[in-house]
């Protein structure tokens, strides 16, 4: 009786332990995707209330259209975003399903809008120099320089995203573990513009694109850690996200600030 009473605790808490467990595969996905929406609550927030303060004071050029547009269908995913993964979390999987179409209309729709939104902002902000000061269209000349490079990282993410997008959504059906994890993974991808605006986060920019690609692994870190735990062994999602991302990391450090660059995109990215 006494080693009965002994083995008992020991039986309760594997129990404890399974369903915590369990807890924790079906919610770190709802986790993830709050994570997401707060630090782009967090980044943009501030920032936007601070540029409109700025275009009140006649400081910038009014918000583009295509950049209420681009801020409409990023909302848009992140909420879908949210509802997928609780759905898939509570056991509504046909529901998670059907709603699943509209990913696939808004991930291109998405990337769409976030090339069109980078020369359109350019082009505001030169018609806002043309009749402007002298110092005042050199602080322009000097924003558009920096922001030549920061189309590198725009572009960049736009393809990165939908690649991955396109690689979860092919996946859906014949593996699900890889689809779940690359659609987060995905929308990963553009999270940098939102930390980047968190002036308490150290940043390398302009000079280098350094922390663009480190604190996006401190984002990933807890589903990462979590596969790493219950699996023992790096998940396959990963090593695609690397496969895609790293590549890329490296042409846009080659470009960052390059003559080349500089005297080629503007034809482009100015009109």
């Amino acid at each position: 009786m006494a080693s009965h009473n002994l083995a008992q605790p020991s039986a309760d808490a594997a129990v404890v332990t399974t369903d915590l467990t369990g807890f924790i595969d079906r919610w770190i996905y709802v986790f993830m995707a709050v994570l997401l929406i707060t630090l782009i609550l967090i980044g943009f927030v501030p920032d936007s209330i601070g540029k409109l303060a700025a275009v009140d004071a006649g400081q910038r050029p009014q918000f583009p259209v295509a950049m209420h547009v681009h801020a409409v269908l990023m909302g848009s995913w992140m909420l879908l975003l949210l509802t997928q993964t609780t759905l898939m979390a509570t056991g509504r999987k046909q529901w998670h399903m059907q709603l699943g179409i509209m990913g696939m209309v808004l991930a291109p729709m998405l990337v769409v809008a976030g090339l069109v939104l980078v020369p359109t902002n350019l082009g505001a902000f030169i018609a806002f120099a043309a009749d402007a000061p002298s110092d005042v269209q050199a602080q322009v000349d000097g924003f558009l320089y920096y922001m030549t490079d920061i189309a590198l990282i725009q572009i960049r993410a736009g393809v990165s995203f939908l690649l991955l997008v396109f690689l979860a959504l092919r996946a859906r059906k014949r593996d699900s573990q890889l689809h779940k994890r690359l659609i987060i993974l995905a929308t990963i991808v553009p999270i940098p513009a939102a930390l980047d605006r968190m002036t308490f986060l150290y940043t390398s920019l302009p000079e280098s694109t350094l922390t663009v690609e480190l604190w996006p692994l401190f984002v990933i870190a807890p589903m990462f850690l979590w596969d790493l735990y219950r699996q023992k062994k790096i998940h396959r999602a990963y090593w695609i996200y690397a496969a895609i991302m790293v590549p890329g990391a490296i042409i846009t450090s080659l470009l960052w600030g390059s003559p080349w660059w500089h005297e080629f995109a503007p034809q482009y990215l100015f009109g």
